[in-house]
């Protein structure tokens, strides 16, 4: 495996001649314990779902717009694609994936507390208030008695809304039974934070190696002396 200082950023995946280069490295089946690949990658398809869901937004309010409706909501479908397209990937979905590779209580709260709140927000953009750029529930089934073609395109956005809201509720009670089933606290997210231990990386680094070093084997700077120990029996 490559050394944590001879890897390169892959993510987003860009072409060669952009000159803007990825800002992440991620490779779930080398960085992410092997129990927890399957729950990560579905997060991550997760995301990618709700990005996809944004962009059908963005065709259905041009429908919307073209059926009678107001422009306005195609300007704020435009802005809540480019708003929460990457903030949704570095505000939850790097924490999740930073907690389970490094077993860090501090990320696993960081993720809790701002995926909740992409929950909250997913729900309102699946009930639709007028006026606020998103296809859901009541702009839909108010604008069937305007045009009945737009408003079936709508629909599909806010089928789609529902979608993604309701298995983003059932991310969060996963990973939260996995965080609680693994003997994780606040207390714990605390001490890390009182410690620094969540943004020092000589820190995870230093019980990591003496471990390495001790059974001969490779050493990877980016995993801590320990591995999240977090039991899962159900399907998801």
């Amino acid at each position: 495996m490559l050394e944590k200082s001879e890897r390169v950023n892959n993510f987003p995946p860009l072409p060669k001649f952009v000159r803007i280069k990825p800002c992440f490295y991620q490779n779930i089946e080398e960085e992410i314990p092997a129990p927890h690949q399957q729950l990560v990658r579905r997060a991550y398809s997760l995301w990618m779902m709700y990005s996809v869901t944004l962009c059908a937004n963005i065709i259905s309010c041009v429908g919307w717009w073209i059926g009678g409706g107001d422009g306005t909501n195609f300007g704020f479908s435009l802005l809540w694609i480019i708003i929460f397209c990457p903030c949704s990937y570095t505000c939850w979905f790097r924490p999740l994936y930073k907690a389970f590779r490094a077993d860090s209580s501090f990320n696993f709260m960081a993720f809790f507390f701002i995926f909740f709140l992409q929950c909250v927000l997913a729900l309102i953009q699946t009930i639709g208030i007028k006026g606020w750029g998103t296809s859901g529930w009541i702009a839909t089934m108010a604008f069937f008695s305007v045009n009945v073609g737009s408003a079936v395109v709508m629909l599909i956005t806010a089928v789609l809304f529902t979608l993604v809201t309701l298995l983003m509720g059932l991310l969060l009670i996963k990973v939260h039974r996995l965080y609680r089933g693994g003997g994780g606290s606040l207390a714990r997210a605390q001490e890390e934070w009182s410690s620094g231990a969540w943004k020092s990386a000589a820190v995870r680094e230093a019980g990591f190696n003496a471990v390495a070093e001790t059974a001969q084997g490779p050493s990877l700077p980016q995993y801590p002396a320990t591995v999240p120990n977090y039991h899962d029996n159900s399907q998801w």
